[in-house]
């Protein structure tokens, strides 16, 4: 940390010296802006979906378990990245609505590397509780919503 106080110091004591009569420039010539096209309008704000409480709901629960069954070496550890991918690819059709769905599965994610280092039986155990209610909530999804 100290050499990032350093060089702060270095380059404020730089920007804070005058120029001299060498260092001076004549300065740059404006160059004409392109004529303006015109703007589009905004785009309409985005609906959303009757399922997306669930759906984001789905969305932090394969970010929890990406963390916990990799973390506890279940068989299925290496799925749950690609599960999120394809859902995002399925679901995710405007940018907001991408980052919205990618916000909740790293919230999942987080919130349980921060609480576990090693793998342990609570841990195991919120897995399992989190693949039946992941599996309930698809259902139900599916059931309601089609696909």
């Amino acid at each position: 940390m100290g050499w990032v106080i350093g060089v702060g110091l270095a380059i404020l004591s730089i920007a804070a010296t005058p120029p001299t009569l060498a260092q001076q420039r004549a300065p740059a010539r404006q160059v004409p802006k392109p004529a303006e096209k015109e703007k589009e309008p905004p785009a309409p704000p985005e609906q959303a979906a009757p399922y997306d409480r669930d759906l984001m709901r789905l969305s932090e629960i394969v970010g929890a378990l990406a963390f916990l069954r990799g973390l506890c070496a279940g068989p299925d550890a290496a799925e749950w990245p690609g599960r999120m991918k394809a859902l995002i690819e399925a679901e995710g059709v405007t940018p907001g609505r991408r980052d919205r769905l990618a916000g909740a599965y790293n919230r999942g994610y987080r919130g349980y590397a921060i609480t576990y280092r090693v793998c342990t039986p609570a841990a195991d155990e919120a897995a399992g509780r989190f693949v039946t209610e992941g599996a309930r909530l698809s259902h139900a999804l599916a059931g309601r919503f089609g696909g």
